[in-house]
């Protein structure tokens, strides 16, 4: 039986959707050393889920640096602390590794806020948003994309929170893990669908 997919999502129906949750290990990472050990782990994998956190600002205009880096695989989310590590060596290898595609969601917004914190020459990142229009969904968010894809519902509850308190919660902690992993599942799903033709698309 062939996936039912829309152009557009009706937001509507996500609330009555059951909730998803990374249910990896997620692991904080506030040193170089900690830094180093998950850089190493995450360039042996496939493929990685990427995502960054900002701690709002309610004052017109007013924008706050990048706090965290989420960067996942499909077993373990690494939490990279970017108000205690900046851009460390470590971090930047990461960013400008050309091996392992690091899988994120309107990137371009992301990389130009880290660009803010130190120079890096940006590596092997695939956009969804280039990808999605390839089977017909026009929906650009993530919670709308997952949603129509898989029929579940990614809570944005976290997004306003303080991303650079001392101590993050846990909450916060399976949000952005969730984030960050969730770009792969997607991004998996859309090259199976686009290899396969399994799906019908509903314009709306």
């Amino acid at each position: 039986m062939k996936k039912t997919i829309y152009s557009k999502y009706d937001k509507a129906k996500i609330a009555e959707l059951e909730p998803v949750l990374f249910e990896g290990r997620i692991v904080v990472v506030v040193n170089e050393y900690e830094a180093g050990k998950a850089v190493r782990y995450l360039l042996s994998q496939p493929l990685l889920g990427v995502d960054t956190e900002t701690r709002p600002s309610f004052r017109k205009g007013g924008m706050n640096p990048v706090s965290l880096l989420q960067v996942s695989s499909k077993e373990v989310c690494f939490l990279f602390r970017l108000n205690y590590l900046g851009l460390s060596p470590a971090v930047k290898q990461l960013l400008e590794n050309t091996r392992v595609p690091m899988i994120g969601l309107s990137w371009h917004d992301d990389l130009a806020q880290l660009h803010r914190l130190a120079d890096f020459e940006p590596g092997l990142f695939i956009d969804l948003q280039d990808h999605v229009r390839e089977i017909g969904i026009e929906d650009l968010s993530l919670q709308k994309l997952y949603a129509n894809l898989f029929g579940q519902k990614i809570s944005k509850r976290q997004r306003l929170t303080n991303w650079a308190a001392d101590v993050l919660t846990q909450k916060q902690k399976e949000y952005a893990a969730t984030d960050a992993w969730s770009c792969i599942m997607i991004y998996e799903e859309l090259q199976r669908l686009k290899q396969t033709g399994d799906y019908e698309l509903i314009e709306e």
